[in-house]
């Protein structure tokens, strides 16, 4: 009997076995679950300020939309990088304020650090030399460092007149006139009033007053054709029929702050981005989406209606 030889079969049949166990066991573990971690969870976004985001509804178009909140629908179009304007979707958000908005709708200075600053004439060509030092010698633009007076047209005459002082002594009294001369004409150049120079679009009797719930605006009585006017000077936002109650739509902005709507018109005259003028005839008056002949007249003030009376003259 080889007796090596039987040891040496049995242990390449043990081995042979002993491989055959193993591929088994691994033939029936479970593969470990694969996780895709390219992909953010839809949890982990950033909320959006309410107040820079609108979710759309269902009725909303981007005219409406723009309207609310007080801007131009091609701007909107544009921070939402919409091609095509009628194509929104429920639920869809869309930006309704400018992305470089300052926070608040205060814009924050920031000083600027290191670099030395070239004064240029308007040409291009550098400024004198006597210019440029009188500008390095100036406290205010020079260092505007925390804990100094921020700068305003109050200190900026403030400052002058003590540097003028320094260099020319005189007396008292005349400084004190010349210190105050630079900040009477800052305070005589200041608007007069809040926003546009308003007057009445139509010459027809008011028929219906404001009401936020149920008439945001004001309706004026007239015939068909009637003239209807430019409340105030401004620029043709919209133009069209593309809000569902308003018929035949022209939107003015007057300002960052007022915006006017005149609807109903059964002919319109002006076309988007014209600028016109307190008085001029933009459409003439009609009953398109409504059962009269009539002008529906609305301010919004940041998007919001208030009440035209309030701003336009007695009368």
């Amino acid at each position: 009997m080889n007796t090596p030889g039987l040891m040496l079969r049995t242990a390449i049949l043990s081995g042979a076995v002993a491989l055959l166990f193993l591929a088994g066991c691994a033939s029936t573990t479970t593969p470990a679950p694969v996780v895709d971690r390219g992909v953010p969870s839809k949890a982990a976004a950033p909320a959006l300020s309410s107040k820079d985001y609108y979710t759309v509804k269902k009725g909303d178009t981007l005219y409406s939309i723009a309207l609310d909140h007080g801007q131009d629908y091609k701007d909107v179009a544009a921070w939402n990088n919409l091609d095509n304007p009628n194509r929104i979707l429920v639920g869809q958000q869309l930006r309704v304020t400018p992305a470089d908005a300052p926070a608040n709708g205060v814009a924050v200075a920031k000083p600027i650090g290191g670099g030395v600053v070239e004064s240029r004439s308007l040409d291009g060509s550098p400024a004198p030399v006597a210019a440029s030092a009188a500008a390095a010698n100036d406290p205010v633009k020079r260092e505007p460092k925390a804990g100094k007076e921020p700068y305003s047209d109050q200190a900026w005459a403030k400052s002058q007149s003590q540097t003028q002082a320094a260099q020319n002594p005189a007396p008292a009294a005349a400084s004190s006139a010349k210190a105050a001369e630079p900040v009477a004409a800052v305070a005589a150049a200041a608007p007069a009033a809040d926003g546009p120079n308003w007057a009445w679009p139509a010459s027809g009797k008011s028929i219906a007053g404001f009401n936020e719930a149920t008439n945001k605006g004001v309706d004026i009585a007239g015939k068909s054709g009637d003239p209807v006017l430019a409340a105030a000077d401004g620029k043709v936002v919209y133009s069209g029929s593309g809000l569902r109650g308003y018929g035949k739509l022209v939107i003015i902005k007057h300002d960052a702050t007022f915006l006017s709507a005149y609807a109903h018109n059964s002919n319109i005259l002006v076309k988007e981005g014209q600028a016109v003028t307190r008085g001029q005839k933009i459409a003439e008056m009609g009953n398109t989406d409504t059962d009269q002949v009539k002008l529906h007249f609305e301010i919004r003030r940041q998007g919001k209606p208030v009440d035209p009376t309030q701003y336009l003259p007695k009368r």
